[in-house]
């Protein structure tokens, strides 16, 4: 089980909580896990904790911080789905990506390396294409992100290489969205794309109703497989 950490922005003025689980031994790659709407949940948590299992170390900074305290919200339920969404018009996403950039230089300066990859679910999968393009991150991977057909203007700069899991019924990435990601994507030598037929969003959830077991299996299957060959 990992614990709830403070690290340092990357301006150095202020701090914000991460979530941190280490493996038994020695670390030699990390993972930076990125919230959903929900915040860093018991999904996110045991995302950590997998990771963790598997000998990286895992690292899922709270991105809420600046707008609320411990955001740990049940996409279940109703109410708490809605105080999700009105937190995310509130989310700075530019400064959430300098958070996700203090938790990589923290995780290189804790493994010593710079074997760092990130994995993102809705607003993080997301946010773990804008990291691919902004940062220094070695592999990048994305669980039904939303909106990238709006960030395709910065795949150029896209150094390392990136996985996206797309589920074709998704109901918050129409069927248009998900033609132009691959219109502007099928043919970048850095980046993957897997659609998953029939599967709305949210189906790799760790916990809850939006879960699809086999499809979860699998979309984590390849993700675990793609950290091995990229973050060796």
């Amino acid at each position: 089980m990992g614990v709830m950490e403070q690290v340092k922005t990357l301006s150095g003025d202020a701090e914000f909580p991460c979530y941190i689980a280490r493996p038994d031994g020695e670390a030699s790659a990390a993972i930076i896990v990125i919230q959903e709407i929900f915040g860093v949940n018991k999904g996110i948590k045991a995302k950590c904790d997998h990771w963790a299992s598997l000998g990286y170390l895992a690292i899922a900074p709270d991105l809420f911080w600046r707008i609320n305290e411990g955001t740990d919200l049940d996409a279940d339920v109703q109410e708490e789905f809605q105080t999700a969404l009105d937190l995310m018009g509130k989310f700075d996403q530019d400064k959430g990506i300098r958070d996700i950039e203090a938790s990589i230089h923290l995780a290189q300066t804790e493994i010593g390396s710079h074997k760092v990859g990130c994995v993102g679910y809705c607003l993080g999968g997301r946010l773990a294409f804008m990291t691919a393009c902004r940062t220094d991150i070695r592999a990048s991977v994305g669980y039904y992100g939303v909106g990238i057909d709006g960030l395709l203007g910065e795949k150029h700069a896209i150094a390392h290489e990136v996985m996206l899991h797309i589920p074709a019924a998704d109901g918050f990435v129409p069927a248009d969205a998900q033609a132009a990601m691959h219109a502007g994507l099928d043919d970048h030598p850095k980046v993957l794309l897997h659609d998953y037929e029939g599967l709305d969003h949210g189906f790799a959830a760790e916990f809850g109703d939006r879960r699809n077991d086999t499809a979860a299996r699998l979309a984590d299957r390849r993700t675990e497989e793609f950290f091995a060959e990229h973050l060796a």
